[in-house]
């Protein structure tokens, strides 16, 4: 890049960025009204520029001393300049001269003092990128990345735009699947509309969210795209499970009897869920949690869930009483017309008769009137086949091993965990700041980002001991600094630098004024007279290079923590700062935010819980299966190269609540049975909350699947994520907990209770008696 053909190329896009006009009424602005001025009212721009226009020079005027040095170089004029972070990919002869480099970084500095001024910097950015792609396209050799403040901002953005269309195809796909599992072959029973009715609920109880967020001046970002399916998960469970609870329901009872049975078989624990659920989400748009884009989405879920639990109580409540009456008037579950009897239905065609297959109650017998649900293909394969075989003694021992393999692989994952601080983790694909970002790390990481080091206080400057303490916190930094110059200049004039104050201060100022080679350290130092005019030094900064890799993160933030540290403890007091300290900082505690917040969760768990279920042992294997599914889903998701970003905190966070739906009822079904053995009441909950477990994994996973084509690693990480959490669950529900249970407690003997002598039986017998044979009918005994 440095050779006389790259050279005036540069210089030439320079010179047409700087020629960029923002057309106003008017009035047509260029860089050099929006740009940031020096003293002497000139735009500042990069010293890369004054070295390639020196070099351009030395090569016009054919001469061949001209060297440029790395990482610091020397300008005409005297000033030393840092190029380490305008100058890529540099390969160097000794004594640090440069022999070549293969890229080369221009930064220009507006201002944004106003609201027609950061308006007319926007368009000029607008107009900077077009610019750049259209001299790329004349300059096909070399590759030209464009980044402005405002291209992380598009590029977030641009993952809802690329998601649209797969959003739409997740859509139809969980719409076509809903539909099918509340379907079965009886044409009466089967409830397609009620799969429809039950996306809808959560469907509306989205929209109702995000049309408060727009009225209350909320602001959209593409984590939103992870609600919808926060609320699939929790929202189809729950209509799922008022289903599973209807189908245990008697046909023989009144609507009104079967729906007031169906809500307290099945609204209780969704509601226990739904307030878990606030609570989790609460937390995360708390103070606990340090990400903004989490606390939005967070504070988003719970409005949308709380409105989804009172849709679900009121109009898939209201939906469910009006499939009852079609199903008690022998209607057609589709159609709602009615289905005839079947001597009717003998003389209709065979297509007919296929689409009006029902069986009528009077042609059931009473132990059969139990079973009429069971040609739903999930309850029969469930009841007849899955229960069993799970709970066979020569499966068990299998699936305890695959547990065993499944806790070390996330457990060596778990020890590979690391943070997410990579820009091009929350953005589309094929975007500028992927391509800018890779160029960067690729070329541009021998050095750190050029550090603030800013001295808020008047300190002693002449002081040869404090001198020797702001060299000592900067050692082994490559120094950018009026300090170190103005020292160097001092010992150049044979000067001690232990000058009286009064000395040391009119020959700083004096300098400053007429040195060239300090004019570019004119902004530097902020002098302040006392009333006896006497010169003093307010505040001073200088800026601070580390040789260190700025693509790994680990050290970028080990050196942050360590100057923080300094600044604390030091007797020069300072602060550090570089605009990507503020994302650093952004994920300073990814690792622990999410396990903060899962403790915490945890422990209210145990709190609240403790005072709604009937058995303690609920709240027991509760957490500990919640510990199970969060410690894996941490595991693998490392294993599979997603890192703990925003992305990632959000969908452990959300990983509980899914947890705690889908195992809760069934934990509750066993713990709480009497009598019978273990494996029974394993069985029982299966076959009582299998089925809606089993229905809503289903449509959670055909949804999540278009995701995974999304040109976006912000879906790629939630796929990833909401993929392993539903898989791990369903593991844990279908698998794990069936086998565990059986061996481990409650207890489900009978236990016999000591008859005292106080607790006697009173027994009344009463005969029947034929009046005429004088026979014993019946016996009726009353205890």
């Amino acid at each position: 890049m440095l050779d006389q053909h790259h050279t005036d190329l540069i210089l030439k896009l320079h010179s047409a960025v700087t020629r960029i006009q923002v057309q106003r009424p008017g009035f047509n602005y260029t860089f050099a009204h929006i740009c940031i001025l020096n003293n002497d009212k000139t735009c500042i721009v990069d010293d890369i520029v004054h070295v390639l226009e020196e070099l351009k020079a030395a090569r016009s005027s054919n001469r061949t001393n001209f060297a440029i040095t790395y990482p610091i170089t020397h300008l005409k004029d005297g000033r030393e300049v840092y190029n380490g972070h305008q100058l890529g990919g540099v390969t160097v002869h000794s004594k640090d001269r440069v022999k070549s480099a293969e890229a080369i970084q221009l930064t220009y500095y507006l201002q944004a003092i106003n609201s027609l001024n950061d308006m007319v910097a926007e368009k000029w950015e607008s107009i900077f990128c077009d610019t750049v792609e259209l001299f790329q396209k004349s300059n096909r050799k070399v590759k030209m990345y464009p980044f402005t403040s405002s291209s992380l901002k598009e590029d977030f953005q641009k993952t809802s735009r690329v998601s649209e269309r797969y959003l739409i195809t997740s859509l139809v796909l969980v719409v076509t699947l809903a539909i099918l599992c509340c379907s079965m072959q009886d044409c009466v029973r089967s409830k397609p509309w009620l799969g429809l009715l039950g996306l809808l609920t959560v469907t509306l109880a989205t929209l109702t969210a995000a049309g408060i967020i727009n009225l209350t001046g909320g602001k959209y970002n593409s984590t939103f795209l992870g609600i919808p399916f926060v609320m699939l998960g929790h929202g189809l469970y729950g209509t799922f499970e008022m289903l599973s609870s209807w189908r245990k329901t008697r046909e023989d009872q009144h609507v009104k009897e079967r729906t007031a049975a169906v809500f307290a078989d099945s609204m209780l624990s969704f509601s226990l869920t739904t307030a878990m659920y606030l609570v989790t989400f609460g937390i995360g748009a708390s103070p606990f949690t340090n990400i903004e884009a989490a606390r939005i989405f967070c504070c988003n879920s719970c409005i949308a869930i709380f409105f989804n639990y009172l849709y679900v109580l009121s109009f898939y409540g209201s939906s469910l009483v009006f499939t009852g009456y079609i199903e008690n008037n022998y209607q057609h579950s589709i159609f709602c017309r009615k289905v005839p009897k079947p001597e009717v239905l003998q003389e209709k065609p065979a297509w007919y008769r296929f689409l009006l297959t029902a069986r009528f109650s009077e042609d059931t017998t009473d132990s059969e009137e139990t079973n009429t649900y069971e040609s739903h293909l999930l309850v029969w394969f469930l009841k007849r086949y899955y229960c069993d075989w799970i709970t066979n003694t020569y499966v068990k021992p299998f699936v305890v091993l695959f547990y065993l393999v499944y806790i070390s692989f996330a457990l060596m994952g778990y020890l590979q965990v690391s943070e997410g601080s990579d820009l091009s983790n929350i953005v589309a694909t094929a975007t500028r700041t992927i391509e800018y970002t890779t160029a960067q790390q690729k070329y541009f990481s021998n050095y750190s980002p050029v550090i603030g080091f800013y001295i808020y206080e008047s300190i002693e400057y002449w002081n040869t001991s404090v001198q020797e303490d702001v060299l000592e916190y900067t050692k082994g930094f490559v120094r950018i600094s009026w300090f170190e110059s103005y020292l160097n200049y001092l010992r150049k004039l044979n000067i001690s630098t232990g000058l009286p104050k009064k000395n040391f201060t009119d020959m700083l100022r004096n300098s400053f004024l007429k040195a060239p080679q300090f004019a570019h350290f004119s902004e530097d130092i902020i002098f302040s007279k006392k009333y006896n005019n006497e010169v003093d030094v307010v505040a001073s900064r200088m800026f601070l290079v580390a040789k260190t890799m700025e693509s790994k993160r680990e050290e970028l933030y080990d050196l942050l923590e360590t100057l923080r540290k300094l600044s604390l403890t030091s007797k020069v007091k300072f602060i550090v700062f570089n605009p990507s300290f503020v994302y650093m900082d952004r994920y300073a505690s990814s690792v622990g935010a999410p396990l903060q917040n899962s403790c915490i969760s945890a422990l209210f768990l145990l709190f609240f819980s403790a005072f709604l279920v009937a058995d303690s042992l609920i709240n027991v294997w509760l957490t500990l299966t919640v510990a199970s599914v969060e410690f894996g889903v941490i595991g693998f998701m490392t294993l599979w190269k997603v890192e703990l970003d925003c992305i990632s905190v959000l969908c452990l966070i959300y990983g509980i609540n899914y947890t705690i739906d889908n195992c809760a009822p069934l934990l509750s079904t066993f713990v709480l049975g009497k009598e019978f053995t273990r494996t029974k009441w394993v069985k029982n909950a299966l076959e009582v909350h299998g089925v809606a477990i089993l229905q809503s994994y289903l449509c959670y996973i055909v949804g999540l699947i278009p995701l995974a084509a999304v040109p976006s690693n912000l879906t790629r990480t939630l796929f990833r994520c909401l993929f392993l959490i539903a898989l791990v669950t369903f593991f844990h529900c279908f698998a794990i907990l069936p086998v565990i249970l059986t061996f481990l407690p409650p207890s489900k003997k009978k236990r016999k209770e000591k008859k005292n002598p106080e607790n006697r039986e009173e027994i009344e017998c009463v005969e029947m008696v034929d009046m005429d044979s004088t026979r014993v009918v019946d016996q009726i005994t009353t205890v």
